[in-house]
C-alpha cells in the first residue's frame, strides 16, 4: 500500500514538474514529465488530456487526439478528455468530429458558458461548410479565377501614393518601394497586387513538379524555411543575407502564409522577387499552401479583409502551380515535409506528380508536405495526423537510390531554428522566429557554397513588429483555443 502512494505521489511530482514546464512553454520538455507520470500511473485521465494539450501547442495534431482518446477510455466523464480531442480535430479542419466531441462537452458540463460558446461556434462552422459544399460548382464546371481578371483595365486613382508598376516589368526599385510600404503598413493597390499574382502564376505554371537549380563554382544559395506570415522577420533575413537578385538567390521551402498576420506582405513580395527575376527566387508548396488551411489559420480572412474575395480564390490557383521539391546540383534535396511511405521513389517519379490540385489525404504529394523525421528506424505514424514519421534508414536509402547527399526540409519549429539528425543527412530549418509570438524559437537559413555544398547554417532572433497579434484574421472559434 506505501508503495503504491509513493508511485501516486511520484506521478503527481512529474505532472506538477511538467505543468510548470508547459506554463514557461516548453511544450517538448512537457511531453516527457507527462509520459513519465504516466508511466507510473496510465489510468490517471488528466496526465493523458494535459500530454495532450502539449501536443497540441506543437501542432501534433494526431497525438493531441490518440492521448485525449486515451483520457476518455481511462474516464468517459472526463470533459477535458473530449474537450481536448475536439479542439484537435477543429485544428485540422475536421469540424463534424469536433462537433461531436462539443456536443459531449457540453452534456457533461450543462452549465459551463465556455463549453456552450464553443459548441456554437463549432455548429456556425459546420453549417458553414455544409452551405459552401452546396453552393459549390462541380469540379468540371470550375472555371481558373485568373482567367478572367485583366489588371490593365483596373484604374489607380490619383491619390494613390504607394509603389506602382510602370507597364509590364517588376523592377527591384518598385520591390523596395512596396517593401517599405508593407513596413509602414501601407496596402499596395489591387491593380498591381493582381499583376504580380497573375504573372508569378504564368511562370510557375511553366516549371516541373520537382526543379533542378543548378548552382555554379564559387556561388551560392540560400535556402528559407517557413515564414507564417513574420514579414518584419523576412525583412531581417534580407538585412542579414542580402536582397535576392541573379547572384544571391533564395529558396523558401513552403508555408509563406497563416498564422503570421502579415502573410498577404510575404507573399507579395516572396511573388515580386520571382517576376523580378526568377532565377533569384525559389518556391516550394507547403502543406500551408491549401484552401483548407488558409480557411483556419488566417490566410483567407486576411486576404479578404486586405484585397478582395477574387484574391482568395487566385491564391488557392496559384498555390496549386508551386513546384513540390527542388534538387540543388544533383546532390542536395529540398523538400517542405519529407519523405515517402514506401521505399524505391525515384526523382522521376516526383517529376511525374500531377502537382495542379489541392493537397491529397494521401500518396507522394500529400507525404512530401507533411511527412516528419523521427530518431528511431523505420516508419512510424504521423504526430500529425496526415502524412507518416520516417527513420533514418528511410533517408539514407532514399539519398542512396537517388545519388544525393543530403535531405533538406522544413515544416517544424525548431529552439534553435534548424536541426540535424539521421547522422547529418537530413537537416530541418525554420525560419520564423518566436513563432507565433510565443515559441521563443530562433529562426534559420542554410547557405550553399558551390561546388562543396557545405550548409552553412546562420540562425536569428525575431525583430519587433506592428501589434497586430499571430492569427489576428483567424477562424473565430479557433482563436479560442490559442
Amino acid at each position: 500500500m506505501e508503495a503504491e502512494k509513493s508511485d501516486v505521489s511520484r506521478a503527481e511530482e512529474f505532472k506538477v514538474q511538467a505543468n510548470e514546464a508547459f506554463k514557461v512553454r516548453k511544450y517538448a520538455q512537457a511531453i516527457d514529465l507527462y509520459t513519465q507520470a504516466i508511466e507510473i500511473d496510465s489510468q490517471n485521465a488528466v496526465y493523458w488530456a494535459n500530454r495532450s494539450f502539449a501536443h497540441l501547442k506543437l501542432e501534433e495534431y494526431g497525438s493531441a487526439i490518440q492521448d485525449a482518446s486515451t483520457a476518455i477510455e481511462v474516464d468517459p466523464k472526463y470533459s477535458k478528455g473530449y474537450y481536448r480531442r475536439g479542439a484537435a480535430y477543429l485544428a485540422m479542419g475536421k469540424f463534424k468530429e469536433a462537433l461531436k466531441d462539443f456536443q459531449q462537452v457540453k452534456r457533461i458540463c450543462p452549465n459551463d458558458p465556455d463549453a456552450t460558446k464553443k459548441l456554437k461556434e463549432c455548429e456556425k462552422a459546420v453549417m458553414k461548410i455544409k452551405f459552401e459544399e452546396a453552393i459549390a460548382a462541380p469540379q468540371s464546371e470550375k472555371r481558373s479565377v485568373a482567367e478572367s481578371i485583366d489588371f490593365h483595365t483596373i484604374d489607380v486613382e490619383p491619390q494613390y501614393s504607394g509603389a506602382r508598376i510602370e507597364g509590364d516589368t517588376i523592377t527591384m526599385e518598385f520591390v523596395k518601394k512596396m517593401m517599405e510600404d508593407f513596413k509602414n503598413q501601407k496596402c499596395l493597390h489591387k491593380r498591381y497586387a493582381f499583376q504580380i499574382v497573375l504573372q508569378t502564376r504564368e511562370m510557375l505554371q511553366a516549371l516541373p513538379s520537382l526543379v533542378d537549380v543548378t548552382v555554379p563554382e564559387g556561388n551560392h544559395f540560400t535556402v528559407c524555411g517557413d515564414v507564417h506570415g513574420q514579414f518584419y522577420d523576412l525583412l531581417n533575413i534580407f538585412e542579414l543575407n542580402g536582397l535576392p537578385s541573379d547572384d544571391n538567390p533564395y529558396l523558401f521551402n513552403g508555408d509563406f502564409v497563416d498564422r503570421g498576420s502579415f502573410s498577404l506582405e510575404v507573399i507579395l513580395t516572396l511573388f515580386a522577387f520571382k517576376c523580378m527575376s526568377p532565377s533569384a527566387m525559389y518556391l516550394a508548396r507547403g502543406n500551408h499552401e491549401s484552401k483548407s488551411m488558409n480557411k483556419i489559420y488566417g490566410f483567407e480572412g486576411e486576404v479578404r479583409s486586405k484585397l478582395n474575395e477574387t484574391f482568395v480564390e487566385l491564391f488557392a490557383e496559384v498555390f496549386c502551380c508551386l513546384p513540390l521539391a527542388h534538387v540543388i546540383n544533383q546532390k542536395v534535396f529540398i523538400v517542405h515535409g519529407g519523405l515517402f511511405s514506401v521505399d524505391g521513389v525515384k526523382l522521376s517519379d516526383i517529376r511525374a506528380i500531377d502537382r495542379f490540385c489541392e493537397p491529397p489525404e494521401e500518396g507522394l504529394m500529400c507525404e512530401l508536405l507533411w511527412s516528419d523525421p523521427q530518431p528511431s528506424l523505420g516508419r512510424g505514424p504521423s504526430k500529425r495526423g496526415v502524412g507518416l514519421s520516417f527513420g533514418g534508414d528511410v533517408t539514407k536509402r532514399f539519398l542512396q537510390e537517388n545519388n544525393l547527399d543530403l535531405v533538406v526540409r522544413s515544416h517544424e519549429v525548431k529552439d534553435e531554428g534548424y536541426e540535424i539528425e539521421h547522422d547529418g543527412k537530413l537537416i530541418t530549418v525554420f525560419s520564423a522566429p518566436n513563432y507565433c509570438d510565443q515559441m521563443g524559437n530562433k529562426g534559420a537559413f542554410i547557405r550553399f557554397e558551390a561546388p562543396e555544398l557545405k550548409p552553412n547554417i546562420v540562425t536569428f532572433s525575431a525583430v519587433p513588429h506592428p501589434d497586430v497579434k499571430p492569427m489576428a484574421y483567424a477562424n473565430n472559434f479557433l482563436r479560442m483555443f490559442q
